[in-house]
């Protein structure tokens, strides 16, 4: 491939990864943690960065930039000043984290150059944006929109901890900041650690959690308005001030003073893995809906500062899919886009585009839904490769001429009851499976919900599932305003699609609430109606449409539980490897990789002629 190639890089902190942007184009990305099997990898990303190069035909010789997604040395003064302002706290966290700033991250030009070498030599300059700048270049230059609103909200880059902006061609402004230790991202983070959750992973569950809150009750009411007003001063403009009395991120080695927090909400911390209660619960649905108050007040308050009737979104809280839902039913903006992959690991792809577009000075040409090709940006792997695992593990396998075939084959095994690995095409890029390394099942089966918790992705009951919808189909089923192609917003069932909930419901335990038929697709319907929607189209994932077309044309219901295909405290599979080794691991029924169908034992695959829907009437 040919062009003025831009090496994007996000390292050193948590989720690594990089992406190669060519003549303003993306054309790969993929973080390492995929690669290395270690989740939230943090390494230079020398695996991600191969990739990149190997799949753009770009030599390393060739790249026109290298541009990393921050700045090392306003990180580096931040974390200075904050010492300096909360001395003599600290002492033990800053004789941790000073050596390690002092001995490599002061002299992060020299490791990144280092790290570089081992690819060959290149003329290159090594650039560097500003972490919220690359969040926003990120959102809004991959969106289909000429001009629009940005927000980015994370825990912290160099200072700033959320940004407004706006985008007009190919410029970006970024016109407000709001500044560490005063953060939405680690406010929610350190709620996610009180409760038993590990930071920059957990708030998942934090988010799945929520919705077994008793919404209005006084205990929830009481938890709102404490945070409200003894942790967090939020202002109109959606800026805040956190009461740094309770906090300990920005010295210490833990994020809440545990002592205090008990003092205000009348229970310790929640050790991981313990029971989980109604007052856990209740925070829970607190600190979300104040996080939902928070994100409300900054989008409106870019709405009247820009004026734009569109708004872009990037950084770890634009992943909270609850507080986007919302925002996006308000009607606030006319259309919304979101970075599939908003966290640290999307840096890469707005330094890279920053690169492109305001280092180089080129012009922008928006594409329409967007330029992230459906987040389909990581590896793919031929049949060859497959045939490799049959013969490695003499596995058993059936081999299908046409991929015509074989999804008729695997929407028959979904609407018998099985759980089937999808492995097809490119590997997404970001956190969600979108129907490429994704575990399918039946939304129908009211025992779904459990089987895939329990049996085969080992993780909590309590966490929801997402439906992925045929995109003309949504409307049959939710109350969305919005296209959801990257499992972004969150959208409630259509009241014709709910099932009546029993008396006394309100006063069951969290387990026997959990598994309450409450719709006609139990599989992804959470606890509050509301689900986290994928809106599949045609002309983005045609394989994984056609499967769900053939599911619709067999059942009538053109709807999947769609997951990522890993089991807990593992990445997402990159390989035809990591695919087959999860597959034998757990209590998957099928596998569908490439134009090959595994089964397990001697299950042999159904036979269509004599198969019957299993939820027909």
């Amino acid at each position: 491939m040919t062009g003025k190639a831009i090496l994007g890089i996000s390292a050193y902190y948590h989720d690594s990864a990089a992406a190669l942007v060519v003549d303003g184009q993306i054309i790969a990305a993929a973080q390492e943690e995929r690669f290395t099997r270690k989740k939230h990898d943090a390494a230079f990303p020398r695996h991600s960065v191969r990739y990149v190069l190997e799949e753009s035909g770009v030599p390393f010789e060739n790249l026109s930039a290298v541009v990393f997604y921050e700045k090392p040395f306003l990180k580096f003064e931040r974390l200075l000043e904050t010492y300096h302002a909360f001395a003599p706290k600290g002492l033990q966290s800053f004789t941790k984290a000073v050596p390690v700033w002092l001995k490599e991250k002061l002299f992060l030009k020299k490791m990144l150059k280092d790290a570089l070498s081992a690819f060959g030599k290149t003329e290159a300059p090594l650039l560097f944006t500003e972490h919220h700048l690359s969040h926003a270049a990120s959102a809004f230059y991959p969106s289909p929109f000429k001009d629009a609103a940005i927000i980015t909200i994370d825990g912290i880059g160099e200072w700033a901890s959320a940004t407004i902006g706006r985008g007009i061609g190919a410029s970006i402004e970024i016109l407000k900041e709001l500044h560490f230790p005063h953060s939405p991202g680690l406010l929610y983070s350190a709620f996610t650690w009180y409760l038993g959750f590990r930071v920059n992973s957990g708030e998942y569950k934090l988010m799945g959690l929520a919705p077994y809150g008793h919404e209005g009750s006084p205990q929830t009411e009481s938890f709102k308005k404490t945070i409200k007003e003894t942790l967090v001063d939020i202002r109109e403009d959606g800026s805040m001030a956190l009461n740094m009395d309770y906090f300990r991120f920005a010295t210490g080695l833990r994020m809440t003073d545990n002592r205090k927090w008990e003092a205000l909400f009348g229970f310790p911390a929640r050790k991981p893995e313990t029971e989980i209660r109604q007052e856990h619960m209740d925070l829970a649905l607190a600190i979300q809906q104040v996080t939902d108050e928070i994100v409300f007040k900054i989008a409106a308050h870019a709405k009247e500062l820009t004026g734009c009737g569109n708004l872009c979104m990037a950084g770890g809280v634009a992943l909270n899919c609850v507080a986007n839902g919302k925002l996006s039913k308000s009607g606030l903006f006319r259309d919304i886009w979101i970075q599939p992959a908003a966290g640290d690991a999307g840096g890469a792809v707005g330094a890279a585009l920053a690169g492109w577009h305001l280092f180089f000075q080129n012009d922008r040409v928006p594409v329409y839904p967007d330029s992230m090709k459906g987040s389909l940006l990581g590896p793919e792997f031929s049949d060859r490769d497959i045939e490799r695992i049959i013969t490695r593990f003499e596995a058993k396998a059936t081999f299908y001429a046409g991929k015509d075939e074989l999804c008729k084959e695997v929407a028959s095994l979904i609407d018998h009851a099985n759980v089937v690995g999808w492995f097809q095409g490119r590997m997404e890029f970001g956190p969600r499976a979108l129907g490429n390394r994704s575990i399918l099942a039946d939304a129908r089966n009211p025992d779904m919900q459990k089987k895939l918790n329990l049996k085969i992705k080992y993780r909590e009951g309590f966490r929801p599932f997402a439906p992925a919808v045929l995109k003309e189909d949504i409307p049959d089923w939710f109350e969305l305003n919005h296209d959801s192609p990257y499992m972004l917003l969150i959208g409630s069932l259509k009241e014709s699609r709910k099932k009546p909930e029993p008396a006394g419901y309100h006063g069951l335990s969290l387990q026997e609430r959990l598994y309450h038929q409450r719709s006609d697709i139990p599989a992804v319907t959470h606890i509050d109606y509301s689900a986290r929607i994928q809106s599949v189209a045609q002309d983005t994932n045609p394989l994984f449409y056609h499967l769900i077309r053939e599911f619709k044309n067999r059942t009538g219901e053109g709807i999947l539980v769609n997951t990522s295909f890993n089991v807990r405290g593992e990445p997402v599979v990159c390989t035809p490897d990591d695919a087959y080794l999860c597959f034998m691991a757990t209590e998957m029924d099928y596998l569908a990789m490439g134009n090959y169908l595994f089964g397990k034992k001697d299950q042999p695959p159904l036979t269509r002629q004599t198969e019957r829907s299993v939820y027909m009437d």
